[in-house]
């Protein structure tokens, strides 16, 4: 295999397959020990649409925060 004018290589469809890459997958370059290897990217939360999601629940125990009930459970 030889890398193209862009710098561009196709990575063999039994590894896109192995490893569930398809055409949006992030991936990442890495250097170890002398070697380049490529592996998938970690997913991002997007945990801004989980903001105010347990509100109610906490409200409902008394509590006016996250952070009181943790010190709670942690006792202080």
């Amino acid at each position: 295999m030889k890398i193209g004018e862009r710098g561009q290589v196709t990575i063999p469809k039994e590894i896109r397959e192995r490893f569930g890459l398809g055409r949006d997958t992030e991936v990442e370059f890495c250097v170890v020990k002398g070697s380049i290897l490529l592996k998938k990217a970690p997913r991002k939360l997007d945990l801004a649409k989980w903001k105010g999601y347990c509100k109610d629940s906490f409200a409902k125990l008394g509590y006016s925060s996250v952070d009181k009930f943790i010190e709670d459970v942690r006792g202080r």
